[in-house]
C-alpha cells in the first residue's frame, strides 16, 4: 500500500485534498453514488483510467474511511465496493464542482467519452431547483437509460444510492426523455428543467408529484 501523501497543512481544504485530491477519486465516488460496485464495472465506466491506478485509489479510499469492499452473497460470489456514510457525504462537493465546471461542457469533442448517468447530478440539481425533486425519476437519454431517487439531498443520503443505471425498479413517479445537449444546457444553468419541459426539449410523462410539477409548473 502506497504511504499517506499529506499537504502537512493545519487547514480544513488542505485535510480534505489530502483524502480526495488525487486524480480520479472524486470520479470513483460519482460512480458508487449509484450503489455498491464491482471493480470491473468501476473500470468500465472510468474510461482511462489504468487497472493499477484504479486498484490503488480504491485502496487509499478504504484506508480514508470513504469506501468499503464486501463479498456478495451467493451465487453474485464477487466484490463490490461501497461508499461510507463519510464517501456519501460527498454528494454536494461533486454537485458544486459540477456546477463550476458546467461552462466548460461546450460541444462535445471527438475524443469524449460520455456515459448516460454522468448527467445525473446535474439532473437532480436541476430537478430540486423546479420544485421537482420527489420519488424516482427515470430518464432516457441516446446515450442510455438512467433514474434518480430525485428526493436524495445533503442531509438523506446516509444510506442507498442517488441514482442508478438502467430503467427505474417499478414504475417511476416520472419519466424525462431529452438529449444529451438539453443536459448540457441544464448543468450551465442556461435554462431551466420547466422552461424546457415548457419549450419542448424535455418530454414528461408519469402520474407522480414530480411530473405533475413539471408539467404544471
Amino acid at each position: 500500500m502506497s504511504p499517506r501523501r499529506s499537504y502537512d497543512q493545519y487547514c480544513s481544504a488542505a485535510r480534505a485534498l489530502d483524502a480526495v485530491g488525487d486524480r480520479w477519486t472524486l470520479l470513483i465516488v460519482r460512480e458508487l453514488l449509484a450503489g455498491p460496485r464491482r471493480y470491473t464495472d468501476l473500470h468500465a465506466d472510468l474510461p482511462g483510467v489504468s487497472t493499477d491506478v484504479l486498484a490503488s485509489r480504491l485502496k487509499d479510499m478504504e484506508r480514508e474511511g470513504l469506501t468499503t469492499r464486501r463479498r456478495l452473497p451467493p451465487p453474485g460470489a464477487a466484490y463490490v465496493y461501497e461508499l461510507t456514510a463519510r464517501g456519501r457525504g460527498l454528494l454536494p462537493v461533486l454537485e458544486a464542482l459540477g456546477a463550476w465546471g458546467a461552462g466548460e461542457l461546450g460541444e462535445r469533442r471527438p475524443t469524449d467519452a460520455v456515459r448516460a448517468h454522468w448527467f445525473a447530478l446535474p439532473l437532480l440539481r436541476a430537478l430540486r431547483e423546479a420544485g421537482a425533486a420527489e420519488g424516482v425519476v427515470e430518464v432516457r437519454l441516446e446515450e442510455g437509460v438512467f433514474h434518480l431517487y430525485a428526493d436524495a439531498a445533503v442531509d438523506s443520503v446516509e444510506e442507498g444510492p442517488v441514482y442508478g443505471d438502467g430503467p427505474a425498479p417499478g414504475e417511476p413517479d416520472a419519466r424525462l426523455v431529452l438529449d444529451a445537449v438539453t443536459c448540457a444546457a441544464l448543468g450551465r444553468g442556461e435554462t431551466g428543467l420547466r422552461e424546457a419541459v415548457w419549450d419542448g426539449r424535455v418530454r414528461v410523462t408519469g402520474d407522480g408529484t414530480a411530473a405533475k410539477a413539471l408539467r404544471e409548473g
